[in-house]
């Protein structure tokens, strides 16, 4: 594999260090890293692959040299940096939502759509939940052509970084907690913040970029997403209508078949998705397979994945080494 020289920006966050975990897990030939991150964690060491790095501030000419630019950081900060990162040379690809609905930018999940990056400077990483319910959804749209989709998502509190996880760990104080409500004892129907349609932001995340993947303006979606206290890896239910009738057998074996899925889908021994299987690996787990009994085309199940590998770190640097497997970028 080509060396490449990479920049990772918000290095010191949850996403930022599984980038560095997969990057070595993935065996990407590495030249030059440089890592970024905010000022009070300039200087700080990290070691990665037995040397030594310091962490630098951003700052003009910080990715003169730099192959691709891993952003896991604010939107406000991709807004920031990402022209800068391309204008000196860098592919970036943003973990932020700050550019998945831009026309321009293509909105990717390797298995799914990697073509989509051709000729592109910037990537837009999708949200956590989108990420795992696209997989096994495209392969059943061009199968079956998807009329609608519904899903119902529970939502780990890794999914809010390292203020969701202590929110977990800590006694409730509703002065001082990041969740409105104690999540230790309680699931939260509320994910980002509410808009007038009284669907959250996160539901309309979920809704507008299936749609952008899929490339598709046509299928109808409703989401309703729910923080659950559970430490990692969400859980989606989906309901699908297809517009022409299918084999469940069939539809199985399809899925069973797909890269990054593994079926999971014997419920009389209790074998189905939970998420502790899927913790610390990038597979989409999915079981509960079963018709629906309100449409005869409906299709009902249940998929769990880990929100900060495939649905965060991993599936970027999928997009880089898909990148430098496929494409020229001298």
């Amino acid at each position: 594999m080509k060396k490449c020289n990479i920049a990772i920006v918000g290095a010191t966050g949850l996403v930022g260090r599984k980038f560095l975990e997969i990057i070595d897990e993935y065996q990407i030939n590495v030249g030059e890293l440089r890592l970024f991150a905010s000022k009070r964690s300039v200087g700080k060491e990290v070691v990665f692959q037995g040397n030594s790095y310091y962490i630098e501030e951003l700052k003009e000419d910080c990715f003169v040299g730099i192959d691709f630019a891993l952003f896991a950081a604010s939107g406000s900060l991709s807004l920031e940096y990402a022209k800068q990162a391309i204008n000196e040379g860098a592919i970036v690809i943003d973990n932020s939502s700050a550019w998945r609905m831009n026309d321009d930018v293509p909105l990717v999940v390797p298995e799914v759509n990697l073509n989509d990056v051709k000729g592109k400077k910037l990537i837009a990483n999708p949200n956590c939940t989108t990420i795992q319910c696209v997989v096994p959804l495209a392969i059943l749209d061009k199968k079956y052509q998807i009329e609608t989709i519904e899903y119902n998502t529970y939502q780990a509190v890794s999914g809010a970084g390292k203020k969701g996880l202590d929110d977990l760990e800590k006694e409730f104080s509703a002065s001082e907690s990041y969740f409105p409500y104690d999540i230790k004892a309680t699931c939260i129907p509320q994910i980002d913040a509410f808009l007038d349609d009284g669907y959250t932001k996160e539901e309309h995340k979920m809704i507008n970029e299936t749609r952008k993947i899929l490339h598709s303006k046509n299928i109808k979606i409703s989401a309703t997403c729910i923080r659950v206290p559970v430490k990692n890896s969400h859980g989606v239910s989906i309901r699908v209508v297809f517009k022409q009738d299918y084999d469940i057998n069939l539809l199985r074996e399809e899925l069973s078949a797909s890269k990054g899925i593994v079926v999971v889908d014997k419920p009389e021994k209790y074998l189905y998705p939970v998420s502790t299987i899927a913790n610390d690996n990038d597979n989409i787990y999915i079981g509960r397979i079963r018709r629906d009994k309100v449409n005869n085309k409906g299709l009902l199940l249940y998929l769990v994945s880990d929100n900060v590998r495939k649905g965060a770190a991993a599936n970027a640097v999928q997009i880089m080494k898909g990148i430098i497997e496929n494409y020229d970028i001298s």
